[in-house]
């Protein structure tokens, strides 16, 4: 079973910057896509960026120019680089992984991203 963990949530002042971890107990380099996602509270979880093996990424438009997603196979590790936070950007922040195509299998369990005034 791969083990996907976060980490970097906190709590942030609108305008704020917050940068995500995401480790992995396989190498990176063997999946085909990583992702982050993110939770509302009393929403779904929705895509808000994405990254393939071949460093095409994809964003959702509301973080499109905001966001930046990243991998990296020295360190093993994905990373969601989060600038002019708003209100709107609470949620908890998950990030998934994928061994085949677009498919994400393995998830992690999330972490607390708050944004306050």
């Amino acid at each position: 079973q791969v083990q996907v963990v976060e980490s970097g949530g906190g709590l942030v002042q609108t305008g704020g910057s917050l940068r995500l971890s995401c480790g992995t107990s396989r190498n990176i380099s063997s999946f085909s896509i990583m992702v982050w996602a993110r939770q509302r509270q009393g929403n779904q979880r929705d895509l808000i960026a994405s990254i393939t093996s071949d460093d095409v990424t994809y964003y959702e438009d509301s973080v499109k120019g905001r966001f930046t997603i990243s991998r990296s196979g020295a360190e093993n590790a994905a990373y969601l680089q989060m600038n002019t936070l708003k209100l709107e950007d609470t949620a908890v922040y998950y990030c998934g992984a994928g061994l085949t195509g677009s498919y994400v299998r393995y998830w992690g369990q999330g972490t607390q991203v708050t944004v306050s005034s």
